[in-house]
């Protein structure tokens, strides 16, 4: 389990139900690791100001997260965390390895548009 306050994914089925349910969904699959903390930490901060956007966690190492680790938007990356945004259930854009905010921030806003002042 990741110790973060981001809502947890545990199981494919569950990813699926969410970005169905949910026009614009931000996943971070990744562990708790010197890579991926900051990005947790970017989303529960941000979080408040996107409410426009879900955002989830769920654990690389997780056999369901496969979803993730072998969609063709991620095939080839190399470090943690495997972060994917989906727009109306499809990935509109996926990156891995650490990320400022102002990187997060940047795709967030490009793909989902900005938050309500």
């Amino acid at each position: 389990m990741l110790y973060t306050n981001l809502n947890h994914i545990e199981t494919a089925s569950q990813l699926e139900k969410i970005i169905n349910e949910n026009e614009n969904v931000m996943v971070c699959c990744g562990r708790m690791g010197p890579m991926c903390i900051p990005v947790y930490g970017i989303m529960e901060e941000i979080e408040p100001v996107y409410s426009h956007v879900k955002f989830f966690d769920m654990e690389f190492d997780n056999p369901e997260a496969h979803v993730i680790r072998n969609a063709p938007e991620t095939r080839g990356f190399m470090g943690l965390p495997y972060v994917v945004y989906y727009k109306n259930g499809k990935i509109v854009k996926a990156t891995s390895s650490i990320q400022n905010i102002s990187q997060v921030k940047g795709i967030l806003d490009s793909q989902f548009g900005q938050p309500k002042a």
